[in-house]
């Protein structure tokens, strides 16, 4: 008798590939669709550190789209293998149990206070981030404690009866999905801020915010009429650009400002570039403040 697998097992074979793929898309798809729609108020929060809406800085969610895309794409190619190494792991953790690790995960999945209660947790750890950035709560007991409070008050029961039924528990994984992206994109959204502080800061942007769209482009800024370079020839940041009109960051002067782009000529342009070792942006307030106040004392 041949030891090649009977159509029966192949097909049964084809099936079990084909819902491990399915449960595995209906999770990473509203993880995705929600982090994407969480990002626009990433970089609404981090161009509002500089005083300017996106808008004002000529970007909206097709300019954000195809900024990200080079983004997306490593993204993908990351994930497709390290998808393929879960699969592969849990495999292999399945053979050398003997099939032990397998029927673990079938009880817990037919006891559904359990599964209830581990997604209520889950759910309830997504808002850590939120509660960090609007609720002004930075201490992590709080932050842990209102956050298991709140999965398990307000996810738990409402899990429970949707793992009664197929299509509640499809609808489960959609929720769970949904808020994992939208915990994640929170989490993206302080990290886009606190690196837009630091441009503001030390005038050179981290790596994670040109994965997000973000470009550090200096450029000196010359009158239009004469080709001559304007404030004393100093690099400034061109935020960007929208009708009609640029919006520079004076790095040294900490300020952000707006020239009509008629009038405006733009010099030497250089991305990313390298700083001093402690460099700080704001030597030039510095020193105005210090003009100021003599003559406030005087």
């Amino acid at each position: 008798m041949s030891s090649d697998d009977t159509p029966q097992e192949q097909g049964g074979h084809d099936s079990g590939v084909l819902a491990l793929i399915e449960r595995i898309g209906s999770v990473v798809v509203p993880i995705g669709v929600a982090l994407y729609a969480v990002l626009y108020l990433g970089v609404e929060g981090m161009y509002s550190v500089f005083g300017i809406t996106p808008q004002q800085a000529g970007i909206d969610q097709s300019v954000l789209l195809g900024r990200l895309m080079g983004t997306l794409v490593l993204a993908l190619m990351v994930a497709i293998p390290a998808l393929g190494l879960v699969v592969g792991a849990s495999w292999l953790i399945n053979k050398l149990t003997r099939g032990a690790a397998g029927r673990l995960m079938g009880v817990l999945r037919e006891r559904p206070w359990i599964v209830a209660l581990i997604s209520a947790l889950w759910c309830g750890a997504a808002y850590w981030a939120l509660f960090y950035l609007y609720g002004d709560v930075q201490d992590l007991v709080p932050m842990v404690v209102g956050a298991v409070g709140l999965g398990v008050l307000t996810f738990l029961v409402p899990f429970r009866l949707l793992r009664g039924r197929p299509v509640g528990r499809a609808g489960m994984k959609v929720v769970v999905g949904a808020l994992t992206g939208l915990g994640l994109g929170f989490v993206l959204i302080i990290q886009m801020v606190f690196g837009a502080v630091e441009v503001q800061e030390t005038g050179q942007a981290n790596e994670f915010l040109s994965y997000v769209g973000f470009q550090d482009q200096w450029s000196i800024i010359k009158n239009a009429e004469n080709d001559k370079p304007l404030y004393d020839g100093r690099w400034m940041m061109l935020l960007g650009e929208s009708d009609g009109t640029y919006i520079f960051y004076d790095c040294d002067k900490l300020e952000t400002f707006r020239r009509p782009m008629e009038t405006t000529n733009l010099g030497s342009i250089q991305l990313d570039p390298e700083r001093e070792p402690g460099f700080k942006c704001g030597d030039l307030a510095e020193d105005e403040t210090a003009e100021e106040q003599p003559a406030t004392t005087g």
